[in-house]
């Protein structure tokens, strides 16, 4: 029959009860398995948990996840109250029903419409920026009825503005389905293309270059040449056999060059085809890889524009021309400052825009390259904040536009006008409940780490804080490939703030933050850096009394969830609990094993312990599963997602066993499974706001504060 299993029926049914009386945690069977590698045993009780299956879940499996659930379930059911009126409380400081800014490509301006009650957005264009008599072009609400879970990925028009290219995900595992869409009659074609990462039209509409993942280990490693309104076999453009690479296809601004991406964590390569001639041409290589080299390549006005590492730590751009744009010809465009990392350019006709990061502060600096003025960056009014390049897609435009927030101030679009030098602001996020900005102050710090390095940390907190050591606080960090935590704002966020919890950012090393340095310094064979860090950045904020060891708070995701892993072990003290969501803690038994997601390409971002005894030793040392001991753990709600196909969800459900075995303290372990998503959470905004809700109703319970 359809619908709940009984296995699930059963779990509804006990979690009503749960939900009124106390429970003991389940307890998972131990099943020992032994690994024998590099001359050691190592002895695993969870391995069971982990399916083998990729459709199908282990019934035992099932049941166990769902008594943690009920679990779950029961120990908050105290506060499910408390959770239910964030959650309403969060809902009215969203304007439910609006409109995107509209964005102009071609001869469209396309954006998109929320309804209040909806869980997704409507995909419109119009012909007027005004976004008059719009027309639909998807209703995301409607493709979703019957999942549980429904994202779309690409959403591309053609040139021409008559066909949309277009992929879903229905289970949340981020495996995409590419299909069309004639804005001519409104039907979907027949065309319909599995595992998609990315897509780019040629310019006459004909055909899409899309790139295609490995049905196992989810790499992308080719590209196909897919002509439209066909189902037969699509032309193999290019194969990457190296399992450290993954492949993508795009195209320059100004549309005249097409380009392959082949990308490694430490490495790159590109090939280049004119799309003139995207019918039957060639790529050809631009630079061949080697270790070590990151370039990145863009097209302007018959040049190829470079950012590359060559001689320059934190980048610099080169110029080459299109007939033989190899290395010997290319020449400084921007030559690298070693105080300033250049994180891209972007070019439209006569101008280009630099992001750039300088003392962990975002920038974008415009050149004028027709008149020759001065260079300019935009003024940013704050002295904590985060900038960045909103959607340009059109390459001739009068003005740029860009993101603006802060930890106080609302996400704000604005218009840099070219020619007049200065910004109009267009949007402003709306927040229907009142917000006065002047209410709350942000700040940065800097925290001294053991090896006397000082680690940035950004800090929103009500005005009038007393520094008394009394003030809980959420302190958050990510800390991997080179990811850089910006001090953004959020609406869920002043629910925690309004009720005196400080909220904290620590820029740890392995994300960008400061630079290429602090990216490298946190990878690899220094990968502890990243954990000192953090706890370092704990103690120093509980000396500077922001806060104390029993008002603390830490959250990380993915490798955010590894970092909480790896500090709850080495510093369990310092916490009182830790949000630990989807997180990469079985670090050993994932990186051996190249059938699974991302494992091959994630060889030279941490090691490859399979075959490098030497990487084995250092990463076993910090592997949050393997370094689990007697000893006391502060309380812990560890978050997984049934179809995460970036993290498992074995990897914190065998975590959180393995704590509760060794712990040697009455502190609480829960372990809650998102049994619809993926590794982003729910696809509703509303269900993905009611899991926010719960996850701060936590973090305020453990601190006293539940209503």
């Amino acid at each position: 029959m359809r619908g709940l299993s009984i296995v699930a029926l059963l779990a509804v049914a006990a979690g009503a009860i749960f939900a009124q009386t106390d429970m003991k945690p389940p307890a998972a069977k131990k099943e020992p398995q032994v690994l024998k590698i590099h001359g050691y045993e190592i002895t695993d009780n969870y391995a069971w948990l982990r399916d083998r299956g990729e459709k199908e879940k282990s019934p035992e499996v099932m049941k166990y996840l769902e008594a943690e659930n009920a679990y779950t379930e029961s120990h908050m059911g105290k506060h499910k109250g408390f959770a239910d009126a964030l959650y309403k409380e969060m809902l009215g400081r969203i304007k439910q029903t609006d409109l995107s800014v509209p964005v102009k490509m071609g001869e469209y301006w396309y954006f998109n419409r929320t309804e209040e009650g909806k869980q997704y957005p409507t995909f419109l264009r119009s012909k007027t920026r005004d976004g008059a008599d719009p027309e639909i072009l998807l209703d995301q609400n409607e493709m979703a009825k019957g999942f549980k879970f429904f994202s779309i990925g690409a959403f591309e028009p053609s040139d021409d503005g008559t066909m949309l290219a277009f992929s879903t995900d229905t289970t949340g595992y981020r495996q995409y389905t590419l299909q069309f869409k004639d804005l001519k009659t409104g039907k979907v074609l027949a065309d319909r293309v599995e595992r998609v990462t990315s897509t780019e039209w040629s310019p006459d509409g004909k055909y899409i270059f899309y790139g295609q993942e490995d049905p196992v280990s989810k790499r992308t490693d080719k590209i196909f040449r897919h002509a439209v309104g066909t189902t037969g076999i699509d032309d193999l453009v290019y194969e990457e056999k190296d399992v450290l690479f993954n492949v993508g296809i795009g195209r320059s601004r100004d549309k005249q060059m097409l380009f392959i991406q082949s990308n490694a964590a430490t490495m790159t390569e590109y090939r280049y085809l004119p799309a003139n001639a995207s019918e039957n041409g060639v790529f050809r290589v631009l630079s061949p890889r080697r270790e070590g080299h990151e370039y990145y390549a863009d097209f302007d006005s018959g040049e190829f524009y470079i950012r590359t590492n060559s001689n320059a730590e934190n980048f610099r751009i080169v110029r080459a021309p299109q007939t033989d744009p190899s290395e010997k010809n290319w020449k400084d465009f921007i030559p690298h400052n070693p105080a300033v990392l250049v994180e891209g350019t972007s070019f439209f006709k006569n101008y280009t825009v630099v992001s750039e990061v300088e003392n962990g502060l975002e920038y974008l600096r415009v050149m004028d390259r027709k008149s020759k003025r001065a260079d300019i960056r935009i003024p940013t009014p704050e002295s904590v904040y985060t900038i960045n390049l909103a959607g340009n897609p059109e390459y001739v435009t009068d003005y740029v536009r860009y993101n603006y927030s802060s930890m106080i101030t609302p996400n704000s679009t604005y218009e840099f006008n070219f020619a007049k030098r200065n910004s109009e602001l267009i949007k402003q996020q709306e927040i229907p409940s009142g917000h006065d900005k002047t209410k709350y102050e942000t700040t940065r710090v800097w925290a001294a780490a053991r090896d006397g390095v000082k680690v940035p940390i950004s800090i929103v907190m009500k005005k009038g804080t007393k520094l008394d050591g009394k003030s809980p606080m959420l302190l958050y960090a990510y800390g991997s490939y080179g990811a850089s935590m910006t001090p953004s704002f959020s609406t869920s966020r002043l629910s925690l703030v309004d009720r005196g919890m400080t909220y904290a950012i620590a820029h740890i090393r392995g994300g960008s933050e400061l630079g290429e340095k602090w990216r490298q310094d946190g990878r690899m064979f220094k990968k502890i850096n990243t954990f000192n860090d953090f706890v370092d950045s704990a103690k120093w904020l509980i000396a500077e009394k922001y806060t104390s060891a029993d008002r603390l708070v830490i959250q990380g995701g993915s490798a955010g969830g590894l970092l909480m892993g790896a500090v709850v072990n080495q510093s369990p003290d310092t916490f009182k609990a830790a949000i630990v969501q989807v997180p990469f803690v079985d670090v050993m038994n994932t990186m051996i094993d190249d059938t699974l997601p991302l494992t091959t390409g994630e060889w030279i971002e941490w090691g490859n312990p399979r075959d490098d005894k030497k990487a084995w030793d250092y990463m076993y040392s910090y592997s949050p599963y393997d370094n689990i001991k007697e000893q006391n753990y502060p309380n812990m709600l560890v978050e997984v997602s049934l179809w995460d196909s970036q993290v498992p969800y074995w990897e914190g459900a065998k975590f959180a066993a393995k704590v509760r075995e060794f712990k040697t303290n009455d502190s609480t372990l829960l372990l809650k499974t998102n049994m619809g998503a993926g590794h982003g959470g729910s696809s509703g905004r509303y269900d993905r706001l009611k899991e926010v809700a719960f996850e701060y109703a936590y973090a305020l319970s453990q601190v006293g504060i539940t209503k």
